[in-house]
């Protein structure tokens, strides 16, 4: 039976005076973030002339389960004040990227167009795995975990969507960085209408498009079912405004999902823009743009505290290439190595300009939180969901079946949980566990909704949001 996923003491992962908040609140002073958000793209136009007038080129290419609550995170300066400087939301597409060389000779995007080209080659080549060697991965559980994650987020917000509406309404949904379509089944599930799938990626998306047309055919055989339409775009949600590729481009979206890809985003103040633009533009009052990201408080703070700028266990490895002691708002650069699935680059979100930017196009924040966090509200509801996609592994194992950590205590978590809830009355008595180095990894997750407010215009047609 699963009765939780143990005990975790958080004060391994102690932030005080470690957070990328404090940093910006007691050395670049946050109370005027409008101001910090110009100078970046200041620096970044600068930047950008000088990489343009240098002839120099080259063209080719934690531990166990919650106990404790998080603190709550403390943002602060959230007016609805605009930025000052206006950015355009979305450039046209970069038909190829050009790279310069650094003193040391390594290759590297021009800053103004970015990892966009090189993230998008990433994942094109990534090998596509089927369920029987997934599940011999180290880190199934894992990812069936933050699959049950997920799955909980966007029911929540559909069934909060569905209680606006009239019964049966259509319900349209854009999902940015879609990749494979590993959330199809999810969508199908919560009953919408209309999806919008996207990704940089045309080899993920065509294997999207796939899996769609694989579950259309299965559902076709049920005469008493039906099944969403679905419209694919291959482009870059971070440079590309993608209202003007939709089918219907007045079309009105419910909800906006952006999983794990988010970070993208935050390369560039412009590609921060251009991704809220997206998120927001065509979603009407009410709406909601949920997604799943890492925790930048978090990787700030245990990278500081590995003395280095490299921080991990047997299963991940996170590296820093920005100064971590004074990490930009945008462009703050690591890779993130997952049991050697992902290692392209990634770039810090720092939440407290992440809702500047929501409040400019007119979203407020409705909720953060730590995967412990969402999992202690949820795993009541979600019991019977995380038994059927095996989100927990069992503890102890069954016999004639292993446990896929490997460390010497990944598991000692589950054991004190036994010893102490039991008190070794029952030996036969099992539980619901992630090991620890997947609960280190997992812990670094944050999920985030934002809604859609209501707005009025003004008489030069800009909108005046109601907050």
């Amino acid at each position: 039976v699963c009765v939780g996923i143990g005990d975790l003491d958080m004060s391994t992962f102690d932030k005080d005076l470690s957070s990328l908040d404090e940093y910006y609140e007691n050395e670049k002073s946050t109370d005027d973030l409008e101001q910090e958000l110009i100078l970046a793209a200041a620096n970044a136009d600068a930047r950008n002339h000088e990489h343009n007038s240098n002839p120099a080129e080259d063209t080719s290419p934690s531990t166990s389960p919650p106990v404790e609550n998080s603190p709550q995170h403390e943002y602060g300066n959230s007016s609805g004040s605009r930025l000052k400087r206006s950015v355009s939301p979305c450039a046209e597409d970069v038909s190829r990227v050009t790279f310069l060389k650094t003193n040391d000779g390594e290759a590297v995007p021009r800053p103004s167009e970015g990892y966009g080209k090189i993230i998008a080659t990433h994942y094109n080549t990534l090998e596509e795995k089927g369920l029987h060697e997934r599940s011999k991965s180290r880190i199934f559980y894992l990812r069936n975990f933050h699959n049950w994650i997920k799955s909980m987020l966007i029911n929540e917000y559909l069934t909060k969507i569905k209680d606006g509406k009239r019964h049966n309404s259509p319900i349209h949904v854009l999902d940015m960085g879609c990749g494979k379509g590993g959330d199809l089944l999810k969508w199908r599930k919560g009953g919408i209408t209309h999806l919008i799938c996207n990704d940089i990626a045309d080899v993920s998306l065509d294997q999207c498009k796939s899996r769609y047309q694989d579950m259309k055919s299965r559902n076709g055989r049920d005469r008493n079912s039906t099944i969403y339409t679905v419209e694919n775009i291959a482009a870059d949600f971070t440079k590309i405004r993608l209202r003007k590729k939709y089918k219907d481009p007045s079309i009105k979206l419910d909800l906006v999902s952006c999983q794990f890809a988010f970070h993208y985003g935050f390369e560039s103040l412009a590609q921060a823009e251009c991704t809220m633009h997206n998120a927001a533009e065509c979603l009407q009052p009410g709406g909601f743009f949920i997604g799943t990201i890492l925790d930048s408080n978090d990787l700030i703070s245990r990278v500081r505290k590995a003395g280095s700028n490299v921080f991990g266990n047997g299963i991940f490895k996170v590296e820093f290439e920005c100064d971590v002691n004074k990490p930009p708002l945008f462009g703050g650069k690591y890779h993130f190595n997952l049991d050697g699935v992902v290692d392209c680059p990634e770039f810090l979100v720092h939440f407290p300009t992440l809702i500047k930017l929501a409040k400019k196009y007119g979203m407020k924040l409705v909720r953060s939180e730590k995967f412990y966090d969402f999992y202690e509200r949820m795993h009541v509801d979600g019991q019977q969901l995380m038994g059927n996609m095996k989100g927990l592994e069992t503890f102890p194992p069954y016999p004639n079946t292993s446990l896929v950590g490997t460390d010497g205590d990944d598991y000692s978590h589950a054991e004190d949980f036994l010893r102490n809830t039991f008190h070794n009355r029952n030996p036969n008595s099992k539980i619901g566990t992630l090991s620890k180095s997947e609960w280190e990894a997992s812990s670094l997750y944050v999920t985030f909704a934002f809604e859609k407010v209501k707005n009025t215009w003004a008489a030069d047609g800009t909108p005046i949001y109601q907050f």
